[in-house]
């Protein structure tokens, strides 16, 4: 996709009135290899368990979380930034990020095609100009009233768009892996397949443990490796089995273990690990809730530190 005049002017627009907003190293790994040092892990957690907080408020619980680069912001609708105002909202939300020394490391997003409806173009744009490396896509779900095969060849031609757009605007579109019987990549192989026609740099997986555990049960190291080298990210979130489905819990008390960081550790994986607390019932409407919410990440970042030793 050639850059045509009018992106280059709305780029450079966005680029001049988001500079001084822009994080000023969003990872701990490119602090640490400007130092000359070690890089360190680059953390970062989903702060969609926050919903109803202020910038500001959700920064200070990430910059009282020791070891703790950035977040994972929903900026997609009903999200805490709405794509419709992401020029206006999206800088001041970086910007609280930026006074802490923390960075929009994943903006999970509402997109997985290039439309005005997804307002796909001014959410990326704006995005990139503050920095942001990596958005997650959308997710897609199958008809299964339909043959499959057909339906891959529709995504891989609208994907083909999207991920053009992405690669000439220099920003990472993720896949994430979910969980269910009509999801788009819970079998994980359909979307590698897709995945062929790119560099990994253009196009790779946030790897969700939680759902490739439940679907692959005993194959998960399977899938890993499959995959190992088109992970822009990985998720950890924990699980126990139900009677009839998987039931979210505290990342030290289900399925997902050390075994799963291990892996990580022998496939030789360095990118960020977004840490997901989704288990919790309720809202920050709720009296006592936000106090669970901050209380349940400390818990598991501190779990997530401990597996990673």
């Amino acid at each position: 996709m050639n850059t045509s005049r009018r992106h280059f002017l709305k780029s450079a627009s966005l680029a001049s009135a988001a500079s001084a907003l822009a994080p000023v190293l969003s990872s701990s790994s490119a602090m640490a290899a400007a130092a000359g040092g070690k890089a360190a892990q680059e953390y970062c957690f989903f702060t969609k368990h926050l919903q109803g907080l202020s910038y500001a408020e959700i920064a200070d619980i990430a910059a009282s979380l020791d070891g703790m680069t950035g977040i994972e912001a929903p900026i997609r609708p009903k999200g805490q930034v709405e794509p419709e105002r992401v020029e206006e909202d999206l800088p001041k939300y970086v910007e609280e990020l930026k006074k802490r020394k923390l960075g929009l490391t994943i903006m999970t997003s509402g997109i997985n095609e290039v439309s005005k409806e997804q307002n796909t173009e001014k959410v990326l744009r704006t995005a990139k100009a503050l920095g942001v490396p990596h958005y997650r896509m959308n997710y897609n779900k199958y008809d299964l009233s339909k043959p499959i095969w057909p339906q891959l060849q529709e995504w891989k031609a609208k994907f083909k768009d999207l991920i053009a757009l992405s690669s000439e605007i220099g920003i990472q579109p993720l896949y994430q892996n979910h969980s269910g019987k009509d999801y788009l990549g819970a079998p994980v192989w359909d979307v590698f397949t897709l995945m062929q026609d790119y560099p990994a740099k253009d196009w790779a997986f946030a790897f969700d443990f939680f759902h490739a555990t439940v679907e692959g049960s005993l194959s998960w190291p399977l899938e890993l490796n499959l995959v190992r080298d088109r992970i822009g990210a990985v998720y950890f979130k924990n699980f126990k089995w139900g009677e009839k489905r998987a039931e979210g819990c505290p990342l030290g008390e289900g399925v997902v273990g050390k075994e799963h960081v291990a892996m990580l550790k022998k496939i030789g994986f360095t990118g960020p690990i977004s840490l997901h607390v989704e288990y919790l019932k309720g809202n920050m409407e709720q009296p006592g809730y936000k106090e669970e919410a901050i209380a349940a990440t400390k818990r598991d970042f501190a779990v997530l530190r401990e597996w990673w030793g």
